[in-house]
């Protein structure tokens, strides 16, 4: 606790200087101890300053809990338009990419904790397009209103409803009209969704469940964007959309799934199925394609790597990791050439995308998305996956299947099922 206090009380000291009342950016930056007694997240979900945004990546050895939006952005192509302004490309802005990619709500954080390879600092931004003497002054007001607590993640649920949307026998029709649909060409693969409304009698701890979430959820990205006090976008995603440093860029196809299983036997004779089955094999086939042509005309190299199994707490899924070389460290190309991937859009884009805007019986918004963290030297997002939304006392959870040529409704629903147990059943086991 202490420690958080201290280096708020060291930033606070840079800001007794005075500012000019001109343009600019200031970032003022403390060294933070790593203790077991802070969590950022429990920490960021007490104070009463909003945007907040959490993201750990899913390998734990990077984690940032940012604060209080210096500028927002609503788009990423803005986002990078604002990095192009600045001298330095280490200024880091971070948020989520609704499935719409044009859409986004990006910010630069007021406060930044930051851990990355042992060592952790807290950062301020100061920036202003007219008067940085007004913004210190904001800065001043924020860092006031922080305190050193720490969020409860204890659980009091009383669930009142629950509704799919669509239920089982919707799902069911939904799927056979997909199929249909690519017996009739007109795609070879779409990813269908499912929204689950839970409403509960009291508003939902968010900070919470994200906690809960990230104690089971191993190989995960975690990430939590509070928009307001009422507004929380949060899950644990397996999946990598991209990862940038300079011009090397990382992606993977993550599709073709079975269920999980706690005995290891059991587990790897899944496993080997998922490895050998074709349906699955397929799928997770079209999504590289694509992939591969989506890259190929802004790459110098393009690789990709043997299949894997990636084993998680309620399935298992089949990756293919691809790495390139980018002609320029364009990230505004990469997310509109990658998102929506093959893996939650499906195969030709723009005919799985239309059939998903005229069928789906609720809108994505920020599920199947990308949260993450991007400056002008590197960048980093996963896909919304295994995500929810609260919104007070309701908690809206998602999940989707591929659907491609003899994919089974029965099945495919019990895939939906297994994946949004990854958060459904935090709810009511904490």
């Amino acid at each position: 606790m202490l420690s958080i206090l201290a280096a708020l009380q060291s930033l606070s000291g840079h800001l007794t200087d005075d500012f000019p009342a001109l343009p600019g950016t200031r970032i003022f930056e403390v060294s933070f101890p790593l203790s077991d007694a802070f969590d950022p997240l429990a920490w960021l979900s007490a104070q009463p300053v909003w945007p907040q945004f959490y993201w750990q990546q899913r390998s734990g050895h990077e984690e940032i809990a940012a604060l209080g939006a210096v500028q927002t952005f609503s788009s990423l192509a803005l986002a990078n338009a604002f990095l192009a302004t600045q001298a330095r490309d280490d200024i880091h802005l971070c948020g989520v990419n609704a499935f719409a990619p044009q859409h986004a709500m990006l910010f630069l954080p007021r406060l930044t904790w930051q851990r990355k390879a042992g060592r952790a600092v807290l950062r301020l931004n100061l920036w202003s397009d007219t008067s940085l003497q007004s913004d210190a002054q904001r800065a001043r007001e924020c860092l006031a209103s922080l305190c050193a607590a720490h969020s409860s993640f204890e659980f009091t649920l009383q669930q009142e409803s629950e509704t799919h949307r669509p239920n089982k026998a919707g799902w069911c029709r939904l799927v056979n009209q997909a199929t249909q649909a690519i017996a009739d060409g007109e795609f070879t693969k779409v990813v269908l969704a499912r929204a689950t409304d839970l409403v509960f009698s009291d508003g939902l701890n968010a900070g919470a469940l994200m906690a809960a979430s990230r104690r089971v959820n191993f190989s995960c990205y975690h990430f939590y964007m509070a928009f307001d006090a009422q507004r929380t976008f949060l899950g644990s995603s397996p999946e990598r959309l991209w990862r940038r440093r300079g011009t090397q860029l990382e992606t993977e196809a993550l599709a073709g799934t079975v269920a999980g299983h706690d005995d290891d036997t059991t587990a790897r004779r899944l496993g080997d199925w998922l490895m050998k089955d074709d349906k699955n094999q397929r799928e997770n086939g079209l999504v590289v394609e694509d992939i591969c042509q989506r890259l190929r005309g802004m790459t110098r190299t393009l690789d990709v790597l043997p299949a894997e199994i990636v084993r998680l707490r309620k399935v298992q899924h089949l990756r293919r990791r691809i790495q390139a070389e980018l002609n320029t460290p364009d990230d505004t190309c990469c997310l509109l050439q990658l998102q929506p991937t093959a893996a939650v859009a499906g195969l030709p884009r723009a005919a799985a995308l239309a059939f998903i805007e005229r069928e789906e019986p609720f809108t994505r918004e920020w599920y199947a998305g990308s949260a993450g963290v991007l400056s002008r030297r590197q960048s980093e997002f996963c896909v919304t996956l295994r995500s929810a939304m609260v919104e007070g006392n309701r908690l809206r959870l998602y999940a989707g299947a591929g659907i491609v040529e003899g994919s089974d409704p029965e099945q495919e629903w019990q895939e939906i099922e297994n994946k949004a147990a990854g958060l459904r059943s935090l709810l009511f086991s904490e």
